[in-house]
């Protein structure tokens, strides 16, 4: 057992010189756990932002007005009237995406104790902020009527008064989300990518040969890879988290560092052994990358980190959750931004061992015979 320790070490180091002397490999590395980071969570916003709104206001009342003044940057632009015959041709020539019209003697209703209902036209082409934004509009009246009826002593006619309160992330900000989850996007598709580029590369270079002549096992091999490997991939990320994500973009880390690292080290392994896994399955880093695509693409969109696991079919909710990645973006979620301790996400750490042993049990199978066939 010590021979074999003392071997993967050494294969550590070698692997190790070898990603460092890739400058282009490691400069793909930092762009993506730096530049990539920061440019996805400026540059793809889940909520809205400065969407352009018509109002129609057909009582120009002060309740109208005031609801109008409060449609304000930098959810929405400042509100356009227009009239109601250009509602339809300006939304269908994409002008506006959401039309706001106030029915006559909308203040009189609301006086009266009536319900008078304020009209919302949405383009839902643009999905993700229509739906968001319906729901902005509908809590920027309801705040703004209370606040309203306030000051005319008359919200003790309101049966009930609602007040939200948003856990972990209070003020939406969809940055919070997408920059945490590219770090995950990152670390599953180059440690995949990272340990299978270098099997192919020692086999397409002939240096394969070289380890077969020494005295090393196939477990060492594989062993010195997928740690040299996984070990860049977490000090890269842990770093990204560190200085790109929590000091640069300033979003909070609620639980513990190290057992972050520590899981994570854990999904590296799993990630990695399927990186191998998938490397003895080609002969050319090109089949490689076409087989690479369909693996990350699948276990990415069905991770939760595009869309909740809870949004899918009911049968695919099964299926999901025996895919490390699946777990390792819960279990993210729950350490980063709920502050989740060990026990908490013991289920998730248990799907990721076991996923891990299984990946790493083909690899080694493969990488044997593939090393016996090129002895």
């Amino acid at each position: 057992m010590g021979r074999w320790l003392v071997n993967v070490g050494l294969l550590v180091g070698k692997e190790l010189r070898s990603v460092m002397r890739d400058y282009i490999l490691m400069a793909l590395i930092v762009f993506a756990f730096t530049a990539a980071i920061v440019s996805i969570a400026h540059g793809i916003r889940a909520d809205v932002s400065n969407a352009s709104v018509a109002v129609i206001d057909d009582d120009r009342s002060q309740l109208s007005l005031r609801l109008r003044d409060a449609i304000l940057p930098p959810y929405f632009k400042t509100p356009v009237e227009i009239p109601r015959d250009r509602a339809g041709p300006d939304m269908d020539a994409g002008r506006y995406i959401f039309v706001v019209q106030f029915p006559p003697r909308f203040e009189a209703d609301v006086l009266a104790g009536r319900r008078p209902g304020v009209q919302v036209l949405v383009d839902a082409t643009a999905m993700t902020q229509a739906g968001l934004g319906a729901a902005y509009f509908q809590q920027i009246f309801l705040v703004e009527t209370l606040a309203w009826m306030r000051s005319r002593d008359l919200q003790s006619m309101m049966p009930l008064v609602v007040e939200s309160r948003l856990h972990f992330n209070p003020n939406n900000e969809s940055s919070w989300f997408t920059s945490v989850m590219q770090i995950v996007t990152n670390i599953t598709i180059l440690s995949i990518i990272l340990v299978g580029a270098a099997v192919i590369r020692e086999r397409e270079h002939g240096t394969i040969e070289h380890l077969l002549v020494m005295p090393v096992r196939a477990s060492e091999i594989a062993m010195g890879k997928i740690l040299a490997n996984g070990l860049v991939i977490l000090v890269a990320s842990m770093l990204s988290l560190w200085l790109v994500v929590h000091l640069g973009l300033g979003v909070p880390i609620a639980g513990s560092w190290l057992l972050f690292a520590a899981v994570m080290s854990l999904y590296l392994f799993s990630t990695t052994a399927l990186g191998m896994w998938l490397a003895t399955l080609t002969s050319t880093m090109p089949q490689f990358g076409l087989l690479v695509v369909p693996v990350y693409a699948i276990s990415y969109l069905l991770s939760g980190a595009a869309t909740p696991v809870e949004s899918m079919p009911v049968l695919l909710q099964g299926i999901v959750q025996i895919l490390p990645t699946t777990q390792f973006v819960a279990l993210s979620q729950a350490v980063l931004y709920r502050g989740a301790g060990a026990q908490t996400i013991a289920a998730q750490i248990i799907g990721i061992a076991l996923s891990g042993a299984l990946f790493l049990g083909l690899a080694l199978s493969r990488f044997r015979s593939m090393l016996a066939r090129q002895g």
